[in-house]
C-alpha cells in the first residue's frame, strides 16, 4: 500500500466534478520541465529479481530528485483522474510537487484532504 498525494484542482482530490487537469496539460507541463522526464511507465526490480512494469500515458520521473535509485526509490508522478498522483512522497518531493500545481493552478492535497505548501509541510 502506501499514502497518496495528489496535484488537484478540486476541493477536494476524489471530487468527481469540478475542474480537473487535462492529461494533455500534464503532459506539456511535464516536458516542459528540464527536471522531469515523461516516459509513460515505471518499472523496478522486485524481491525475487523480477521487474515490476507500470505503463501509463501521463507517468512521468523527476529526474533531478537527490532519492532516486536510493533504497530502490524513484519519483514517479503518474497521471490519474485529473489529478496527479504520487506515492508516499518525502517532503522534497513535496516541495516538487506544490512547483508544479503552481504552473497547474492546483493544490496539493494528501489522501486525507490536507493541503501542503511549498516546504512540503502541512498548511491546512
Amino acid at each position: 500500500m502506501g499514502y497518496d498525494v495528489h496535484i488537484t484542482r478540486t476541493s477536494n482530490w476524489f471530487d468527481e466534478s469540478g475542474p480537473k487537469i487535462g492529461i494533455d496539460e500534464w503532459k506539456a507541463i511535464a516536458q516542459s520541465d528540464s527536471d522531469m522526464r515523461l516516459d509513460g511507465y515505471a518499472s523496478v526490480v522486485v524481491g525475487d529479481g523480477s521487474v515490476l512494469r507500470v505503463d501509463s500515458e501521463g507517468l512521468a520521473v523527476w529526474i533531478a530528485y537527490a532519492g532516486n535509485g536510493v533504497n530502490g526509490n524513484m519519483a514517479w508522478f503518474d497521471f490519474r483522474n485529473g489529478n496527479v498522483v504520487v506515492k508516499n512522497p518525502d517532503s522534497m518531493i513535496l516541495g516538487k510537487m506544490w512547483q508544479l500545481a503552481q504552473r497547474l493552478g492546483a493544490k496539493v492535497q494528501g489522501e486525507e484532504c490536507e493541503v501542503y505548501g511549498a516546504d512540503g509541510a502541512v498548511v491546512g
